[in-house]
């Protein structure tokens, strides 16, 4: 599957977030679209797992599972490049206050007033983007069925206790004998 008008990593986070929201996980699931499945490592406390195996071909077996007709299909993946358009400026945006932070981070004396002003834009930006990935989550929402939902949200629940597993068990492989 190639999507046509946006990075096929940005509709990677955008159907991601999506699929996390409409399972009923949070808000945050948005992650960053455009950034790749390897976020969580950058942005650990922030996105942490939202974009852990959230590829385009999750998402068709996401759909496959749940029987999603060929409409529901194109008409999702419209909504998803249209969010990821629509917020590809905002992850760019994104970039430069992380890099400003981390400019005023840098200087002799941090300037605690810079700092909140600048805290209070990542918000702003934050919050404009959720409030897109909220919106295309609800249109999403009313294309699939009552029944899809459930059957959506059960099987990313059971997806996240396999992670949840996944983690564990890489855990003590990791760690220290002894």
């Amino acid at each position: 599957m190639r999507l046509s008008t946006v990075s096929s990593r940005g509709m990677r986070g955008v159907l991601l977030g999506v699929t996390v929201a409409l399972a009923g996980a949070s808000v945050a699931a948005w992650a960053d679209p455009g950034r790749g499945q390897h976020a969580q490592y950058e942005h650990h406390g922030h996105h942490g797992g939202a974009m852990r195996g959230g590829s385009p071909r999750h998402i068709e077996r996401m759909l496959d599972s749940v029987n999603a007709t060929d409409a529901q299909r194109a008409q999702i993946r419209q909504i998803a490049e249209a969010a990821a358009a629509e917020n590809k400026d905002r992850r760019a945006a994104g970039r430069s206050l992380r890099q400003q932070q981390m400019e005023l981070f840098a200087q002799p004396t941090v300037d605690a007033n810079a700092v909140e002003a600048l805290r209070r834009q990542m918000l702003a930006e934050h919050d404009q983007t959720s409030q897109r990935m909220t919106q295309a989550m609800l249109d999403i929402s009313r294309l699939l069925t009552p029944e899809q939902r459930a059957q959506m949200a059960e099987k990313q629940k059971d997806r996240r206790e396999l992670m949840k597993k996944h983690h564990r068990e890489r855990r003590q492989l990791d760690a220290p004998a002894g």
